[in-house]
């Protein structure tokens, strides 16, 4: 796995019109230079491969978008709500949030997940795109919503976003206990949908997808979701809870990204 061939995965919805003003991927872990339980393309930061490497993979994503890794901007995901604007003014620094806006081009948005939800925004129309990384706290608490109301203060209309939710755990692989399944009904007794039998008694299986693209189309985007699990694909995914149900002692983070095209 270890080249210098990326090969992200494309939305549909974000490869129509959105294509005229930018450029996305879904990115694996394949095509880095990191090894072992971090192979190959781990861009997480926060993990403890080598520095080099993990800067490395960075670099050949910024390079897939023809920009220089200086122009691939990340925040320090903190499982919030809070959205940053990306301007003209970035400088490379990494604030604690959970999604950012731009109309800028030639600088790329990248969110890190590893079964939490990547989602990109682009309003074609308005040229304004977003990413967001929504765990269930991030979902639960408003991170997409915030991301839209943010697009919409740089001009973007929310009825000309399009939105799409890329590889993350599915509801298959997401057991939840009895107190978090309790939050989610408080929040919105009708949640109670996202929510299956699990084989353990007082335990749920969870839809984190189905809530996301919920969300989504509640507040008045078009959305999809790719329908990829993370957990499920150990070839192409990192899998935070499939790393905790190996006893594996760390695990990568891949990355999902978008630009707009420079005039």
């Amino acid at each position: 796995m270890t080249n210098e061939t990326l090969e992200p995965i494309r939305s549909q919805l974000l490869s129509e019109e959105a294509a005229q003003i930018c450029s996305h991927g879904y990115f694996t872990r394949q095509g880095g230079v990191s090894d072992g339980i971090y192979e190959s393309l781990n861009v997480g930061r926060g993990s403890q491969d080598d520095r080099a490497k993990v800067e490395e993979n960075r670099r050949r994503v910024a390079a897939w978008f023809g920009l220089s890794p200086e122009k691939l901007a990340t925040v320090h995901q903190i499982h919030s709500p809070d959205v940053v604007v990306i301007d003209e003014t970035f400088d490379g620094s990494t604030p604690q949030a959970d999604a950012m806006v731009t109309a800028t081009g030639g600088v790329v948005l990248g969110v890190l997940a590893a079964d939490c939800g990547p989602v990109l925004f682009a309003d074609a129309k308005h040229g304004v795109i977003g990413a967001a990384h929504a765990g269930w706290k991030g979902a639960l608490t408003g991170v997409l919503e915030n991301t839209i109301a943010a697009m919409e203060k740089l001009g973007a209309e929310r009825s000309s976003i399009d939105a799409c939710l890329g590889p993350s755990i599915s509801r298959t692989n997401y057991e939840v206990g009895p107190e978090f399944k309790d939050r989610f009904l408080a929040h919105d007794p009708s949640y109670e949908r996202f929510f299956s039998p699990s084989e353990r008694p007082g335990h749920a299986m969870f839809d984190l997808p189905a809530l996301t693209v919920y969300r989504l189309k509640l507040a008045g985007v078009r959305a999809e979701s790719l329908g990829i699990c993370t957990y499920a694909d150990p070839q192409r995914f990192f899998s935070y809870r499939r790393t905790t149900h190996h006893n594996e002692p760390d695990y990568g983070r891949q990355i999902s990204a978008i630009a707009l095209k420079e005039l």
